[in-house]
């Protein structure tokens, strides 16, 4: 069982070829941060063979989950995927009241946005699977080898291209803080609207004036908008700045009917959404230029 997509995304490529199964506990169309289960996700858990999850104090519900079967004595294996990832300082815009992950609450969880440190997850998660299942050792470490060097290295060359050929060095983001992984690795400002790290905050009017600013300052003419977060705060921007569009950008949090449906992953989401919106955002692109066919006319201003 996975608490995330991102991680049930590499685990069903470590176990490809092998009995191991793997599920995602998070229901289709919700944001995997700030998502509250109901008690059967608990048993679910309870009853798998191992629980994949981010590290204590990103979900509430799987700390609490893993607690109970500490108290239970339960042997579902635990596989952190974030254990051993150098996390980033929580960036300054972050809301006081709000609290990060890691030593003193004081880092940024958001970590798989950069390939890099997803791979030191893709090493963990093999790992656990390897202890789980010996028997499949060399065929789990051989996807993990191989989703590393193909997957994770390419989409993190494609990215440092996208932002290497703008001159542009500041994003606006109608979404919750979640991208500084991004601006850390690829040298950009990745401007939230929204100051929490969960995609549940409230937008206040004092982020509404603090985005108006950093528009103006930056002659933004495109920003991004959070696929499973409000359209409300970009649609108002949209009307009272010089924005032309929004355009879809996700933290690789949660999964759309139809990308289940198209058996989209991490690498699909990177080349589909976010690669895309990052083109126009960044002023590479025009929005008719960017993505698959058809695409500016699926997302410009998407409901």
């Amino acid at each position: 069982m996975a608490s995330f997509f991102s991680f049930y995304d590499f685990a069903r490529e470590i176990v490809d070829g092998t009995p191991i199964q793997v599920n995602n506990l998070i229901p289709t169309g919700l944001h995997g941060h700030g998502w509250e289960p109901n008690a059967s996700v608990t048993r679910d858990i309870i009853e798998a063979d191992a629980f994949l999850h981010v590290g204590p104090g990103f979900q509430p519900w799987a700390d609490r989950a893993i607690q109970t079967l500490k108290d239970d004595d339960v042997n579902t294996q635990l596989i952190n995927a974030r254990a051993g990832v150098e996390l980033v300082d929580l960036a300054a815009t972050l809301d006081r009241e709000e609290e990060g992950v890691g030593e003193q609450q004081g880092k940024d969880p958001h970590f798989w946005l950069d390939p890099q440190r997803a791979k030191k997850s893709v090493d963990n998660i093999a790992d656990g699977f390897a202890e789980l299942a010996p028997e499949q050792e060399s065929a789990l470490r051989d996807n993990a080898e191989t989703y590393k060097s193909d997957i994770l290295e390419r989409i993190g060359q494609d990215f440092q291209a996208i932002f290497d050929a703008s001159e542009r060095d500041a994003v606006q983001l109608a979404a919750h803080n979640a991208f500084q992984y991004w601006g850390v690795r690829y040298g950009a400002q990745m401007e939230p609207l929204v100051t929490n790290l969960a995609a549940s905050g409230n937008v206040k009017p004092s982020d509404i004036a603090e985005a108006k600013k950093f528009i103006e300052e930056n002659d933004i003419k495109y920003i991004a908008n959070g696929v499973f977060e409000s359209r409300k705060p970009a649609k108002q921007l949209l009307a009272e700045t010089q924005v032309k569009g929004y355009f879809p950008v996700t933290p690789y949090a949660g999964v759309r009917e139809d990308w289940v449906e198209n058996n989209w992953g991490y690498e699909e989401v990177a080349y589909n959404i976010n690669g895309p919106t990052l083109e126009v955002v960044l002023g590479n692109k025009t929005p008719e230029e960017a993505g698959p066919e058809g695409w500016a006319d699926e997302w410009m201003n998407f409901e």
